[in-house]
């Protein structure tokens, strides 16, 4: 069986358990083992959750059966969105990491963002990877919750 099939599948079956109401699910691949799964539904507060966190243990749950059915088992990746919410969340996160960069840039000094999951940092340090940010470097620094990005110059 297909990933995607077997992802939407199981999917499925989760929300009409939940009794959760959705119109669509759209399957995308972010890379060669991620695949980015968006619910469109009504309920979308809902299924999102207290800041997200029902949102990610749904993703954890459709994870860990769609590992159990396949055959590839954990070589590949499920992000879970609801109406686009994590992307939103994603570009907030680049905006505010972007603002930084320009400040750094302008003063020559680090900058320090607010503590985020591991998701998110990972997320910002990606972009700033990127061949435009090349006299800007990233690092991670705190402990458990109060893990934060520091910007600086390289």
């Amino acid at each position: 069986m297909k990933i995607e099939k077997l992802i939407k599948e199981t999917l499925e079956n989760l929300l009409i358990k939940l009794g959760s109401e959705y119109s669509d699910i759209v399957i995308d691949m972010r890379d060669e083992d991620t695949y980015t799964v968006n619910i469109k539904s009504e309920d979308a507060t809902t299924l999102i959750g207290h800041h997200g966190e029902t949102i990610y243990s749904l993703q954890h749950v459709l994870k860990t059966l769609c590992w159990s059915k396949s055959k590839k088992k954990d070589e590949f990746n499920i992000i879970l969105d609801v109406d686009n919410y994590r992307q939103r969340q994603e570009d907030r996160v680049i905006a505010i990491a972007e603002k930084q960069v320009a400040f750094t840039r302008k003063t020559g000094r680090p900058q320090k963002l607010p503590p985020m999951s591991p998701y998110f940092r990972r997320v910002v340090h990606i972009r700033l990877m990127e061949p435009e940010f090349d006299d800007i470097e990233t690092l991670s620094n705190g402990e458990g919750d109060q893990r934060h990005i520091i910007i600086k110059p390289a």
